[in-house]
């Protein structure tokens, strides 16, 4: 059981319908290693143990992960009649009274909903520590983060907890958990899944739901199961060509690529450890035979960098207001991400 934990959700699914493995079996193996995992890393805000073998009592849909054992994170992701904080002491009691159209594709996809990953305070920092939950460690290296704001999915995944975990990014909360902690993160476009029924979008467009991942391949399956419009929305992406688990693997064709080691704005000096993978990686993708080039973007970034913190400050101050105001709170709890 325990080589479990190195498998991906496509292939714990395999087994599940195989019947190699049952669905309660994983959720043991799960909350096992979430144990274990939490005095060290802290990466839960709450686990749902009760909810999820319901799940499981009442019978799992025939989806692309059913059995699956799976984590949302405690910002953005309402899960009917479990609490949300969204970090925040303020909310240290709110129950949501819905599940978020997110969540409900993600129960039709079969995904067992046992716990909740830490964020820190409304998802505002790069760091996962909060004054309500404490610090999120990395569980590579315990001195170091594993990023934010969907830190404690990204720490869960990488302790071999759950093969991926439920994120969301406005401002890089998802790409950059990921990237300190060795995972898959890819941002979805613009429209791409679903922010409602509360919210007809989060952070002014900014942010999308998505997942951190061991493998491509449970990335794109995830966006296979939780992506296309809801009724409410302001604007939804183009339906894609195809399935996203369909183009794993494919032959790409000849890309274009432009990598750089600096820092976005000037040559200030960038950790030798990181400007070697990434000459690496544009190494390998030239044997390839892509057509890789270091140029860095045309952009001010101090402009740019100025324009993001005055949306971010505004951002803040609107949900605050909300937050404060006499809507209910399991409504209030919004991702800033």
């Amino acid at each position: 059981m325990k080589d479990l934990g190195d498998k991906d959700a496509t292939e714990l699914a395999s087994m599940v319908r195989r019947k190699e493995v049952s669905p309660g079996e994983l959720l043991d193996l799960a909350l096992e290693s979430a144990s274990a995992a939490q005095e060290k890393v802290n990466c839960f805000s709450n686990i749902f143990e009760d909810a999820a073998r319901k799940q499981i009592d009442a019978g799992l849909p025939d989806g692309p992960f059913s059995g699956v054992p799976f984590a949302v994170k405690d910002l953005g992701a309402r899960v009917k009649g479990l609490p949300i904080t969204s970090g925040s002491r303020a909310f240290r009691d709110t129950v949501s009274d819905m599940d978020a159209t997110l969540v409900e594709r993600q129960k039709k996809a079969g995904l067992v909903i046992f716990g909740q990953t830490t964020s820190p305070e409304f998802g505002l920092t790069t760091t996962t520590e909060s004054t309500l939950f404490g610090q999120t460690r990395n569980p590579w290296n315990l001195d170091h983060t594993p990023g934010a704001s969907s830190g404690g999915s990204a720490a869960a995944v990488a302790a071999g907890i759950v093969p991926f975990a439920h994120a969301n990014d406005g401002g890089g909360s998802i790409r950059i958990p990921a990237s300190c902690s060795g995972l898959v993160g890819m941002k979805p476009s613009r429209g791409r899944t679903p922010a409602g029924p509360v919210a007809a979008e989060l952070v002014s467009g900014f942010g999308y739901q998505h997942v951190v991942a061991r493998t491509v391949r449970d990335c794109a399956g995830m966006l296979d199961a939780t992506a296309g419009p809801e009724v409410g929305d302001l604007y939804a992406a183009p339906p894609a060509a195809g399935p996203y688990v369909d183009e794993v693997g494919k032959d790409p064709g000849v890309l274009r690529v432009a990598f750089w080691t600096k820092y976005w704005q000037d040559d200030s000096p960038t950790d030798p450890e990181c400007a070697e993978a990434v000459e690496a990686a544009a190494k390998l993708l030239e044997g390839l035979g892509h057509r890789v080039e270091e140029k860095r973007p045309d952009v001010d970034f101090d402009e740019l960098a100025k324009a993001f913190g005055v949306q971010w400050g505004a951002l803040a101050a609107a949900g605050v207001t909300a937050w404060a105001g006499d809507a209910p709170a399991s409504r209030c709890c919004a991702s800033v991400a």
